[in-house]
């Protein structure tokens, strides 16, 4: 197995650049969405609360392609979303930043949810609001400063999901040879195509980069 010739084909570096990419803009989402609405569910009820929490949750348990089809149905030429977005989204990059969202949005909103509602936060939110303190500079801060460690180990199992993700990524992308094949879904393409050896220098790759964050994630948590 020659891996410095996998490694260097463009059949690789195509994927590998567009996993990165898919990454990085959907982890920028991830941040900018993720926290407020961590903050906004750790602090209000009713039915609105346990529709947005379902919704942010499940797609822990459920089924990716199941969620892809879903996904598909409402953003597709025919879905709700028609009218505002056309079928811009799906079987293109936007539709796999969508798919690398969704999949990553509840592992960063759940361990700050976590955390905003422990003791600690909830103590530090009540004494700021008898000094005044309006829910904007509570948040901002005294509570973001506070659960910056829930946030930094919340993002990066948000990565590491994006990163891994594969059946939204497919019914959303399409697996388009050259356009839309992420890392993870070439690690299919190399499998259905007798090409194991390639196959298992692109889940090396996965794997390095799983290991690298699982020992961030570590060092976090013996940190504490």
């Amino acid at each position: 197995m020659d891996i410095g010739a996998i490694l260097s084909d463009s059949a690789t570096l195509s994927p590998l650049a567009l996993s990165a990419k898919v990454m990085g803009v959907a982890g920028v989402l991830q941040l900018i969405a993720g926290v407020p609405l961590a903050f906004w569910l750790s602090r209000s009820k009713g039915v609105l609360h346990n529709f947005i929490d379902t919704a942010v949750t499940l797609p822990l348990v459920f089924p990716p392609v199941a969620t892809g089809f879903v996904l598909l149905f409402l953003l597709g030429r025919r879905g709700p979303a028609a009218e505002l977005f056309g079928d811009s989204i799906i079987f293109g990059f936007p539709g796999l930043v969508v798919a690398a969202f969704i999949a990553g949005l509840p592992l960063l909103v759940k361990p700050v949810q976590a955390a905003l509602k422990s003791a600690e936060a909830a103590k530090l939110h009540e004494v700021a609001a008898v000094l005044g303190k309006s829910e904007t500079e509570i948040f901002l801060k005294v509570l973001l400063p506070c659960t910056k460690r829930a946030i930094a180990a919340g993002t990066l199992l948000a990565l590491a999901r994006s990163l891994g993700e594969v059946g939204m990524s497919l019914m959303l992308g399409g697996n388009v040879i050259g356009r839309t094949n992420t890392l993870s879904l070439e690690i299919y393409n190399a499998v259905f195509n007798g090409e194991f050896e390639r196959a298992a220098v692109l889940s090396s790759i996965i794997g390095i980069a799983s290991i690298t964050i699982f020992s961030a994630l570590k060092k976090f948590s013996d940190a504490e």
